[in-house]
C-alpha cells in the first residue's frame, strides 16, 4: 500500500451516472481541463448499461447545465479523454476490467473517486484490493464519513484494509470553498490579530448556517441524516477548528490538521441540555418523512473548548432549514473596553465584531465605533469591509479545487481519520440521547427555545451586511 509522490495520471469516478457527479463533478473535471489541470483520461463506472459515447453525452449535457463558460476545443478534447466501464459493485469482473482499461491507457497511479452509497464501500474498496488498484494510486471518499463513531470506526476499518491513511481523501467540498480558505488565510498571514485571539480579548463566537429553503424533495434522505449530522459534526465543527487552532508549525497538511485535531479534543463531550433541536412545521408533510418524525431540521447548541487559549469562551452554532435568510457566517465578539468612556446616541455602544461571511458573499468585516457627527462625544458603529470576490476575483468552485488537491497528492484540504473520530465523539451523546425537537414556522430564525443558548451573551447576533 504504498504511496506516491506524482500527480495522478487517470481519474476513475465510481457512480458517474449519479446526481453528485452530473451536479458537481463532470463540470468540475472539464474545468480542470479548460485550465489546463486534467490531461489525463477519464474512466466511469457505474452499474447503468450505458456506452461511451452515452457518458460522452451526459458529461455535455452537466456540462451545459452548469453555466460554465465552453471552449469548443477544450469541450471535444475532454469528451475524448472519457470512457465508460459499466458492471455491479460486487462483481470482480468489473474490477478486472478496470485495471484492464487503466492499463489500456497507460495509467499507474489513478485517482478513484468514489461517488457511492456508504453501503457499498466495502465491495468497492475490496474490490480494488484483490486487483491490485489500492498500490501506488489515491482514493477520494465522498462524505458522510459513518453515522457515529462506530460506523465512522468501521468504515475506516474498511478502507485500511487496502489503503494506506495517506493514500485516503476523506472529501467534504466546504473545505474547498474559496471564503473558508481566506478565513484560514485572515488568521495567520495577518500578525496583527494573534496578540487578541484569545480568552483575554474575545467574549463569544457564533457560527450561523441557515438556508432558506427546506429539504426539498430530499425528506428520505434527511430523515437518515438532521442538522446534527449534515452540517454541524462535519461543516461547522471544520469552522470551529479554523477560528480556534493555534499556527502550525508549517504549511505542511499535517501540520495544519494536527493542529485541528487539537482543537477537536479539547471540546468537551456536547451534552443534550446545551442543544435545541427544531423542526419547520410541514417538514412531516414532505414525502419520505415519517409523519411521527423527530429529525431536527434546526439545531442550536454551545461548544466549550477546554485549552488555555479559549476556556470560559462560548462557541455558539445555529443551522437549519427553511429559514429567515440563506447565511452562513462566523461572528467574532470582542470584549467591551474596561471602562466606557463615551456613549452611545441610543445607550452603551456596542462591543467590537469580526464578521466572516461566507454566503450570500464572501467578505470580511469589522465593525467598530467611531465618534458621530455633531457636539456630542457620541459613538455610532462603522463597518470595515473587504469583499473578497470585488478585490481579488472569483477563485475556483470547491470540488474542481479538490480534485486538483488530491491529484497532486495535497491533503491539507481533506479531512483526516483522528479528525472524524473526534468530531463524533464530541455529538455521540445528543445523538444517542436528544432532546425533542421544537417546532418553527418557515421563514424564522428557528425555535423561540433556542434563544436561550445564547441568553448569557445578550442573544443571537442580527444577520447585516455591510455595502
Amino acid at each position: 500500500m504504498s504511496q506516491i509522490g506524482m500527480r495522478s495520471d487517470a481519474v476513475v469516478l465510481f457512480g458517474v451516472t449519479g446526481d453528485l457527479a452530473y451536479k458537481k463533478l463532470l463540470p468540475s473535471l472539464y474545468s480542470l481541463a479548460e485550465r489546463g489541470r486534467l490531461g489525463v483520461p477519464v474512466i466511469g463506472v457505474a452499474r447503468s448499461d450505458w456506452s461511451d459515447g452515452q457518458l460522452r453525452e451526459r458529461a455535455a449535457a452537466a456540462i451545459n447545465e452548469s453555466g460554465i463558460a465552453i471552449d469548443d476545443r477544450v469541450m471535444h478534447d475532454f469528451l475524448h479523454t472519457m470512457t465508460y466501464v459499466r458492471g455491479g459493485y460486487g462483481e470482480s469482473a468489473l474490477y478486472e476490467r478496470i485495471d484492464t482499461r487503466l492499463k489500456e491507457v497507460g495509467s499507474k497511479h489513478p485517482l478513484f473517486y468514489l461517488s457511492i452509497p456508504p453501503s457499498v464501500f466495502d465491495e468497492v474498496i475490496g474490490g480494488l484490493g484483490r486487483v491490485g488498484l489500492n498500490e501506488q494510486t489515491r482514493v477520494i471518499v465522498e462524505k458522510p464519513f459513518g453515522r457515529d463513531l462506530a460506523t465512522a470506526l468501521e468504515l475506516n476499518r474498511i478502507l485500511h484494509e487496502h489503503f494506506s491513511e495517506s493514500a485516503i481523501y476523506r472529501i467534504d467540498h466546504f473545505l474547498g470553498k474559496e471564503p473558508v480558505q481566506n478565513l484560514l488565510v485572515f488568521r495567520f498571514a495577518n500578525s496583527l490579530f494573534e496578540p487578541i485571539w484569545n480568552r483575554h480579548h474575545i467574549h463569544s463566537v457564533q457560527i450561523t448556517m441557515t438556508e432558506k429553503f427546506g429539504v426539498e424533495g430530499r425528506g428520505g434522505f434527511y430523515e437518515e441524516v438532521g442538522a446534527l449530522r449534515d452540517v454541524v459534526q462535519n461543516h461547522l465543527l471544520e469552522l470551529i477548528t479554523i477560528l480556534a487552532m493555534d499556527p502550525p508549525v508549517s504549511a505542511d497538511a499535517n501540520a495544519l490538521r494536527d493542529k485541528k485535531v487539537e482543537v477537536l479534543k479539547a471540546i468537551r463531550t456536547l451534552p443534550p441540555e446545551r442543544v435545541v433541536r427544531g423542526q419547520y412545521v410541514g417538514y412531516r408533510d414532505e414525502e419520505g418523512v415519517d409523519p411521527q418524525s423527530d429529525i431536527e431540521t434546526y439545531v442550536a447548541l454551545e461548544f466549550e473548548i477546554d485549552s488555555w487559549r479559549w476556556s470560559g469562551v462560548p462557541f455558539l452554532v445555529r443551522a437549519g432549514k427553511a429559514m429567515k435568510e440563506t447565511i452562513t457566517e462566523a461572528v467574532v465578539e470582542f470584549k467591551a473596553p474596561p471602562r466606557l468612556l463615551f456613549g452611545a446616541a441610543d445607550g452603551a455602544p456596542p462591543p467590537s465584531q469580526l464578521r466572516f461571511h461566507i454566503k450570500p458573499d464572501d467578505k470580511t468585516v469589522l465593525t467598530l465605533q467611531a465618534k458621530a457627527p455633531g457636539s456630542e462625544m457620541v459613538t455610532r458603529p462603522v463597518d470595515l469591509a473587504v469583499s473578497y470576490e470585488d478585490s481579488l476575483g472569483e477563485g475556483p468552485e470547491a470540488y474542481e479545487q479538490l480534485i486538483d488537491d488530491a491529484m497532486d497528492g495535497d491533503a491539507q484540504r481533506f479531512a483526516r481519520q483522528d479528525a472524524v473520530e473526534e468530531a463524533w465523539r464530541i455529538v455521540t451523546p445528543v445523538l444517542e440521547d436528544p432532546p425533542p425537537v421544537k417546532p418553527y414556522w418557515k421563514g424564522s430564525w428557528g425555535p423561540e427555545e433556542a434563544a436561550r443558548i445564547a441568553a448569557g451573551i445578550g442573544g443571537w447576533t442580527p444577520f447585516h451586511s455591510a455595502h
